[in-house]
């Protein structure tokens, strides 16, 4: 037997214990080495195609580092203007309640100039799922300061550090989304281990879950690594995250009803 025949044999689809799901398409992502945003897109194509909503899944993704989230995950997808996600996904829901309908929002995208939005739509509790990507600085646009950069962070509009007695404090998002009474699944995860994107993609599992009982909105926020911004290697910013990040933005679910 050659070594072809082998490998063939080895790779055969009754061998096989792990493919990439067909929602997930085979172009080249635009994503810097090490950034979380591809693996999160893994996650929701798998559940996606799991649950057998492909076919009714819409995705709206707005200005930021997942612009082109479209090109990656093979469903329908809507562009918002920057931070209104959340406006263009609460009129699709609601004029298509059979849809599965989710915003992909980027901190400075949902927690700045969308923070009216996002706060509106979950205190209304519009039936969607809304996947909140935190990587403490504007990544796109040149790793400027961004509502979530820590506390002393150096990012290019920070030099020195945050000082919060100039730009306030790091704004704890998904705290304040759990108070709110129209949200009904509120939690924060990340993806830098298998077992930590075990946890992602079962929240985002039920998340979905949620929105074909029509319970009202999910909110998941994603703690994740921007290399470029942090001036970090992979390895060196997903360091950075467990000994800085996790201290301040704690992952765990803090609602589910």
């Amino acid at each position: 037997m050659t070594a072809t025949t082998e490998i063939n044999k080895i790779i055969s689809k009754e061998n096989l214990v792990y493919g990439k799901t067909s929602v997930l398409l085979d172009n080249e992502m635009h994503y810097c080495p090490g950034c979380t945003h591809g693996v999160i897109h893994k996650v929701i194509a798998e559940v996606i195609d799991e649950m057998g909503i492909q076919d009714k899944t819409i995705g709206v993704s707005p200005v930021g580092c997942s612009v082109l989230a479209y090109n990656y995950i093979d469903i329908d997808w809507q562009q918002a203007a920057h931070g209104r996600a959340p406006a263009l996904a609460t009129a699709t829901s609601r004029l298509m309640p059979g849809k599965y309908v989710f915003t992909y929002q980027g901190d400075g995208d949902l927690a700045s100039i969308g923070c009216a939005e996002i706060i509106h739509a979950c205190n209304r509790g519009e039936n969607i799922v809304v996947f909140f990507v935190n990587n403490a600085i504007y990544g796109m646009t040149g790793g400027q300061m961004a509502p979530t950069t820590l506390e002393g962070q150096v990012t290019a509009t920070t030099p020195y550090g945050r000082d919060c007695k100039v730009t306030g404090f790091p704004m704890k998002i998904t705290e304040m989304i759990a108070m709110l009474p129209g949200t009904r699944f509120v939690t924060r995860q990340s993806a830098e281990t298998p077992g930590a994107v075990r946890k992602l993609k079962k929240a985002a599992q039920k998340a979905f879950e949620n929105t074909r009982e029509n319970k009202g909105l999910s909110f998941i926020e994603i703690v994740g690594t921007c290399s470029s911004g942090w001036k970090l290697s992979p390895v060196k910013s997903n360091e950075w995250m467990k000994e800085n990040m996790f201290a301040y933005y704690p992952l765990g679910t803090l609602k589910d009803e």
